[in-house]
């Protein structure tokens, strides 16, 4: 997805396909900074329960996103209620779904599972965009399927005590993986008419607003604690993974070939799993390999170059 301003065509500019040693630091820390946000999220849960952390990431990242698309806000009124839907979709129901799902699985099991993101992007590029769907991207999604299963029992068995992998955990996980994907495909969309950051912004203000009464029940009901680290982790979630998440990515997709940006969808998990064996101990057996393994191969044949 990118703005209507960037270049188009997407064509590397420079020798090598535009993988300059700058464009790959830019994919490594993008790598690094978005395989962290799930560790962090499980971190911040710890605290605050799911609604409302989602509420205070986006309480950071929406000023954030309007200051980035200043002088682009502008869009069609009959653009608005599109946008809107987007929002609630992507922003509430998808990331409360993925806060949900965290707090219900290990992080490494989490990590994992929310990789199988670009997977539904291929089966949604079909339903909506009417591209095909070969065999070797059916023999994908049942690959990464059949991981999402063996990371499921692995973690069930091998977790830390202190962060189960549950069944209702991984359903929340996949549910989520399928309303962001398909909020990418319908925010391609929307993004070709009005551009990237305009959309961004206002359907992320959208989202945000449409939390706030369920962030607020929540707090009615359920115990909580604004500590020093959900804080922090809400501060990181909003500016780092949300706004400078969308800065990098744009800015990859403007200067290396989209096939090629894409493979940080394959290195983050690395460091996510070992950011959560670290944080919290998440013991990773012989099972859960075999499923990391099945989803990055289900991966590569499903969203990968033809």
């Amino acid at each position: 997805m990118t703005d209507r301003t960037a270049p188009q065509g997407n064509a590397a500019t420079g020798p090598g396909d535009g993988v300059t040693a700058r464009n790959m630091a830019a994919m490594i820390f993008l790598a690094v900074v978005w395989g962290l946000s799930i560790p962090a999220t499980k971190l911040g849960l710890e605290a605050l329960p799911p609604m409302m952390m989602t509420a205070l990431r986006f309480l950071v990242a929406v000023p954030m996103l309007f200051l980035l698309a200043w002088g682009k806000l502008r869009v069609p009124l009959r653009a608005l209620v599109p946008i809107a839907a987007l929002g609630v979709m992507g922003i509430t129901f998808g990331n409360v779904a993925q806060s949900f799902g965290i707090q219900g699985t290990s992080a490494s099991a989490a990590t994992i599972i929310s990789a199988t993101i670009p997977v539904f992007i291929v089966v949604f590029a079909a339903i909506r965009l009417k591209q095909p769907v070969t065999p070797r991207q059916w023999l994908g999604l049942l690959a990464a399927f059949a991981g999402i299963a063996l990371v499921a029992i692995g973690s069930g068995s091998d977790a830390a005590p202190a962060s189960p992998t549950t069944l209702i955990g991984v359903v929340w996980m996949l549910v989520s993986a399928v309303a962001i994907a398909y909020y990418y495909i319908w925010s391609a969309e929307l993004s070709d008419q009005h551009g990237t950051m305009a959309v961004t912004a206002w359907n992320a203000l959208a989202g945000f607003v449409a939390i706030l009464p369920m962030a607020a029940w929540e707090m009615s009901t359920t115990p909580y604690q604004f500590t020093a680290t959900a804080i922090w982790v809400a501060v990181y979630l909003g500016t780092m993974v949300t706004g400078m998440g969308i800065l990098l990515w744009l800015y990859l997709l403007r200067n290396v070939p989209a096939r090629i940006a894409a493979s940080v969808q394959y290195v983050q998990p690395v460091f996510g799993i070992a950011a959560s064996a670290m944080l919290f101990g998440d013991k990773l057996g012989g099972l859960f390999f075999a499923g990391v393994a099945m989803i990055l191969a289900g991966l590569a044949l499903a969203a990968g170059k033809r």
